[in-house]
């Protein structure tokens, strides 16, 4: 059989979230269901989706790899759109901390925060980067990731900046997972930049950034627009240079403080705005009048003990939203999606269909990959999902625990909990 070639047969039900764009509003609701579903993947793209009596009348299986997924559920494979997951070091002892009752200000001056990150990144080699960031890809794409977007950040300086995107560069060349990669280089402000935030985002900005889009180390350039972080107009002048140098937008937006960062992603027609727990009324209705992605990142407002993004609302304003896990050593350091979906119906009330929606179309859409995954549509990769259980329902239902059984990408099964003992295929 021609690696690539992978017949699905019988599955109780196919979630294709069929679509080439990002939905908003009461579209991400409709998760297009075919029951007694098939898919035929060719060369690694999807070749047919239907129900398994017409897929077999039109398709020889001895022509291919087959699964049978008879009582089981299939769906897109899931995209991660948020993560900071190449880094050094971890921040365990700040968990602690928090649960004392400390607040990110006194964790700072205590020697913690991303400054703490930055430190470990910068003294870690290479290697030792890519082999946690090659671990961590493991444990995603046991959850059903098949996307993952991947942040520098941890370096604020050349060279440790240009060492986090080589080393994603270096993994999604690799590993089955395909990593978007953004840069980050505007996070934070270095201890020996403190009152010359302008001087910083100069040097971010005019010495380092044409560089990483010289080499095309990112597709995408973000930003941590925040107060004591930077500001608006900051954060305008970096991301409109970023755009000139062929680089799209994302933009950490209105976490801590209602700032102004969800109009300034829509001014400037970021490809998604994330974070948002204190995005203002007027910051959603122009995101979703400019079609700019919400990115809610539950796990880390979860983590924090901070109020959740307004899921709900932005959905019912308009807005296309998607989720992710926003993976990283200190506010936020879990991968897993089951807890993600859990958090987002319980707390954000969001229904289980549109947990489903932001983790697959919206959530390709928020990658600016729409048209090739996020959902299993002819013409898209091979990337599935299959779980052990006949229905979606049982994703969010059977709380922090993967129902995930089975995850193929580009038409190759890569990951099978059942017959390889939950390994890596």
């Amino acid at each position: 059989m021609k690696k690539g070639n992978l017949l699905v047969k019988g599955a109780t039900e196919v979630v294709t979230c069929s679509g080439f764009k990002a939905k908003s509003g009461t579209e991400m609701q409709d998760l297009k269901v075919i029951y007694n579903g098939a898919v035929v993947i060719e060369d690694g793209i999807i070749k047919a989706v239907g129900t398994t009596e017409d897929i077999l009348k039109q398709y020889d299986e001895t022509q291919y790899e087959v699964i049978d997924a008879t009582g089981k559920s299939i769906l897109p494979g899931f995209v991660d759109s948020h993560t900071h997951f190449i880094f050094g070091g971890f921040r365990a002892e700040e968990f602690s901390w928090r649960l004392k009752g400390a607040n990110y200000m006194e964790i700072m001056e205590k020697g913690g925060g991303i400054l703490s990150s930055v430190r470990a990144t910068k003294e870690a080699t290479h290697e030792e980067l890519y082999k946690g960031g090659i671990k961590r890809l493991d444990s995603m794409l046991s959850f059903g990731v098949t996307t993952v977007e991947g942040k520098s950040g941890y370096g604020l300086d050349l060279e440790t900046e240009i060492k986090q995107l080589e080393v994603m560069k270096s993994i999604n060349e690799k590993h089955p997972v395909d990593v978007v990669s953004t840069f980050l280089g505007a996070h934070a402000v270095p201890t020996e930049y403190k009152g010359k935030e302008d001087e910083f985002i100069e040097y971010i900005t005019n010495d380092v950034l044409p560089l990483v889009a010289e080499r095309k180390l990112a597709e995408f350039c973000d930003i941590f627009c925040e107060k004591k972080v930077f500001s608006v107009e900051q954060s305008r002048r970096h991301l409109k240079k970023a755009k000139e140098l062929g680089l799209k937008i994302k933009i950490h937006a209105d976490e801590i403080v209602q700032l102004g960062g969800a109009e300034l992603a829509a001014e400037l027609g970021a490809i998604s705005a994330d974070h948002l727990l204190q995005a203002s009324n007027k910051g959603v209705a122009e995101m979703a009048a400019k079609g700019v992605v919400a990115t809610l990142l539950p796990g880390t407002a979860f983590s924090l003990k901070e109020d959740f993004a307004r899921g709900r609302y932005m959905i019912d304003e308009g807005c296309a939203v998607a989720l992710a896990t926003d993976l990283n050593p200190g506010s936020c350091f879990t991968e897993s999606i089951p807890l993600i979906f859990a958090l987002a119906t319980l707390y954000m009330k969001m229904t289980t269909e549109e947990a489903i929606t932001a983790f697959t179309i919206n959530g390709a859409a928020a990658v600016d990959r729409a048209d090739t995954i996020g959902s299993i549509d002819v013409g898209k990769k091979g990337d599935l999902v299959i779980l052990e259980f006949p229905s979606y329902h049982f994703i969010p239902y059977h709380i922090g625990v993967s129902t995930v059984e089975k995850v193929v990408k580009n038409g190759v099964l890569v990951f099978d909990k059942e017959n390889r003992g939950g390994k890596i295929c």
